[in-house]
């Protein structure tokens, strides 16, 4: 039986801590961390050493952590979403309860992205992009600037391929499936080659390779190396680019427009674009040398030291770990591997923050002849087949549940008109 909403509160009564935290559920300390944290506004009582809360705003709040129950917390805790794609906990993640980076080292990244979509294992699996879909991607890439950014060529080439797909508006598991197993490989083909091979066929490792790297015949350390990094990143929980996804998932957006929704989040420097920072920083270690002063610079200028630290994983980064020791068997990654390893240690006289996998990354596409912007194509290419994942479990879901309600805290109206 569902709880019944409370009838509406006098918009002029003011409640006592007391009176505020029955009506939350909460303990009266609780109602203070609200005010701290802005979503409740307080007033001193008059010659007293109490609070008043306004009786608008509890109520809002109690609406609020009562729709969010479900998956929230009662104490006004961070957004959660019940899944059952990935866990993340005690330095390791897991895809559908099996050790991610197991899965990566020993399947291809085509494998598990379908043990991710359905929980079955399908051993040989490879992408094949429909020929429409691929030319009318590469015609809208070809037509942008040639300094257009990674995720705005992948994110035009998705509307276009969107646009060649006459049933994109069915939402069932089998169409949605079908739409992922066109999108990855039609997104790879639209990008422009890096010399001029555009190869189509084989692993789509192979093939995103020939679109990032200046090194025409890759061997096949580099290339697992490559198809490995695919497989760590297919996804990492409710990342800030998987939410946007299951909101416009939870809307009944088709999977193109919840794809695209997910790479306008990932270009951000906190996100996806975080390998490029990294690459940079490991090209001015190589570069100079030393690690000392370029660290040096960073802080003087006030930045964060990218590819370090992961606020998921308090020790080691397993996706890292997992890539350096492939990297380790690419007798070119040895300079790249040995600057990352001086920026670990000359950061740690400071903090003891761990490699994570932007770090990783950037060792991959340094020693790669890949330039600074290819890990973020990698991350975006990678984590469309999370994307999708996710976007199918939002359908299966409540219409619209991923909608909270906002707590006003403006002038309270009603206000006189602007002159």
């Amino acid at each position: 039986m569902r709880d019944q909403e409370p009838a509406p509160l006098d918009a002029e009564r003011r409640l006592s801590t007391k009176e505020a935290a029955e009506l939350l559920g909460v303990k009266p300390e609780t109602v203070y961390a609200y005010v701290s944290r802005g979503q409740l506004s307080s007033r001193r009582v008059t010659g007293g050493r109490g609070s008043t809360f306004d009786a608008r705003e509890v109520e809002a709040l109690a609406r609020r952590n009562r729709r969010e129950s479900a998956g929230g917390s009662p104490s006004g805790g961070e957004l959660s979403v019940r899944t059952r794609i990935t866990l993340i906990e005690s330095d390791r993640y897991y895809y559908r309860g099996v050790d991610a980076v197991d899965l990566a080292t020993r399947h291809t990244y085509e494998e598990v992205a379908e043990w991710l979509w359905t929980g079955r294992m399908r051993p040989g699996s490879t992408f094949t992009a429909p020929a429409a879909s691929v030319a009318v991607a590469r015609r809208a890439v070809d037509a942008l600037p040639g300094h257009t950014a990674p995720t705005d060529l992948l994110r035009v080439a998705t509307i276009a391929a969107a646009t060649a797909d006459p049933l994109r508006f069915d939402l069932s598991e089998d169409a949605v499936l079908g739409t992922a197993r066109t999108l990855i490989p039609t997104l790879v083909s639209a990008l422009p080659p890096a010399w001029h091979d555009r190869r189509d066929e084989g692993p789509l490792a192979h093939r995103l390779w020939t679109r990032l790297s200046a090194h025409k015949d890759p061997d096949e350390a580099s290339l697992r190396a490559l198809d490995t990094a695919l497989a760590l990143l297919v996804d990492h929980d409710l990342a800030a680019s998987t939410l946007a996804v299951r909101v416009a998932a939870s809307a009944r957006a088709h999977a193109y427009a919840a794809v695209s929704a997910g790479l306008g989040v990932i270009e951000g420097p906190l996100h996806g674009a975080a390998s490029g920072l990294a690459h940079r920083l490991l090209q001015d270690v190589l570069d100079q040398g030393d690690a000392a002063p370029v660290i040096a610079d960073e802080l003087r200028a006030g930045r964060r030291i990218p590819g370090l630290g992961h606020r998921l994983y308090p020790g080691e980064d397993p996706r890292a770990r997992a890539l350096f020791a492939l990297l380790e068997q690419i007798p070119r990654a040895e300079p790249s591997l040995l600057a990352a390893r001086d920026i670990v240690e000359t950061t740690a006289r400071h903090a003891p923050l761990h490699a994570n996998v932007d770090l990783a990354l950037a060792v991959l596409t340094t020693s790669c002849g890949m330039p600074p912007t290819a890990g973020e194509t990698i991350f975006a290419v990678a984590r469309t087949a999370g994307w999708i994942a996710h976007a199918l479990e939002e359908y299966g879901e409540r219409p619209l549940r991923m909608r909270p309600s906002g707590l006003y805290v403006g002038p309270k109206p009603p206000q006189p008109l602007p002159e």
